[in-house]
């Protein structure tokens, strides 16, 4: 492993094997094609679409509904990822993160830039999210000085990271900040999470529902909401929300004892590891149509893209999570997308950049950040 800095050798240490399973190593320890972001678009640009609409192209999708330019909307979110260190390496991350991603983490500098940053905008949200924020060093501080702020913060947590040894006290700590934990759950029931995520990690995640509970989480309290998010465990799209959420609280208020506030389901996106699933079962062909085929000219004006902006966590500035993974940098006008440079004016007169992966988005009842988008 290449030299790092010192503050990620001791963030490395926080992940402990045994609390997370791995059903898989990352895309970068094996020196995937697919771990190059560009490999990855042109995988996706030689899937044969031309019997769909508009033969898959997603800018003729939308122009053909009268946006001719794709632009945002009032900026509402900022959100954040500080890194790819995890302590899980789950089969439908479209991170690519892992124990091994000891780098790409942001640092303090990056951090104070982003803090900056929002001082200059009317956001009312910032969305942290990794990898596993929690494992970023800084992490604490940035959760304090955006509620300092007044900001509603969400913790984008995966569940099994709140085992880890000095991680023990963040349901406590979450709860005394006000923080809305955002929870990745594929399932209710053992068998399908496990299968995503790897052995042993329902019972994991459990565990952590229910320290999440006794911190008064999951109760109703708005101001310590706990939502659960739910990534289809195949080939195809997110269920009914609304009949998800009954479904769920039914089931693990009955089998497990613990309760939550609400679900929010997203669509799988065709990237990262997921895509390398696609390809290796042969889903790939098929799931691009089903997403073309399903798109919801209804999603379009809830897009993540349009009220969000997502830093990376070297400071690059994109439209989405999506996009930052893809490494597709926001387009302006007269400077480079970074935060140290931070222009809201610009960034309001910015084309949204879009690609063949945006169909996982409006497809069926759409997937955001913030769940089904057409529910």
């Amino acid at each position: 492993m290449a030299e790092v800095q010192s503050e990620w050798v001791e963030a490395l240490k926080l992940v402990d094997v045994e609390a997370g399973a791995k059903p898989t190593t990352s895309l970068y320890r094996r020196r995937s094609p697919l771990s190059s972001p560009h490999y990855q678009t042109e995988r996706l640009a030689a899937v044969n679409l031309s019997h769909t609409p508009h033969q898959g192209n997603f800018a003729e999708t939308l122009a053909n509904q009268g946006l001719k330019t794709f632009r945002p909307a009032q900026l509402e979110i900022f959100q954040i990822n500080v890194g790819k260190l995890c302590n899980m390496t789950c089969r439908h991350c479209h991170v690519d993160a892992g124990p091994d991603r000891v780098q790409e983490n942001m640092d303090r500098d990056t951090v104070e830039a982003c803090l900056r940053a929002l001082d200059q905008t009317e956001a009312h949200t910032v969305d942290i999210t990794g990898g596993a924020p929690e494992l970023n060093p800084h992490f604490r501080y940035l959760v304090e000085e955006c509620v300092a702020r007044g900001k509603h913060v969400i913790d984008r947590c995966n569940l099994t990271v709140l085992l880890l040894p000095r991680m023990r006290d963040l349901p406590e700590w979450f709860a005394e900040q006000g923080v809305e934990i955002v929870c990745s759950l594929p399932h209710y029931r053992k068998f399908n999470t496990d299968a995503q995520r790897g052995d042993g990690t329902f019972e994991k995640s459990i565990e952590a529902l229910r320290r999440l509970n006794t911190a008064d989480y999951g109760i109703g309290n708005p101001q310590r909401r706990l939502t659960l998010m739910s990534n289809p465990a195949g080939a195809f799209l997110a269920g009914n929300q609304a009949k998800m959420e009954q479904e769920w609280k039914a089931g693990l208020a009955k089998n497990h004892g613990v309760g939550f506030d609400r679900l929010i389901a997203l669509n799988n996106m065709p990237i990262s590891r997921f895509l390398e699933w696609l390809e290796q079962s042969g889903n790939l062909q098929r799931y691009m149509e089903v997403l073309v085929n399903a798109y919801n000219p209804a999603t379009v004006s809830g897009l993540m893209c349009r009220n969000t902006i997502s830093v990376s966590w070297d400071g690059r500035l994109f439209d989405c999570d999506f996009n930052q993974m893809l490494d597709l940098e926001c387009q302006l006008p007269e400077q480079q997308p970074h935060i140290r440079d931070f222009n809201p004016k610009l960034l309001a007169q910015r084309e949204i950049v879009t690609g063949t992966h945006c169909f996982g988005c409006t497809a069926g009842a759409g997937s955001s950040c913030g769940g089904a988008i057409d529910a």
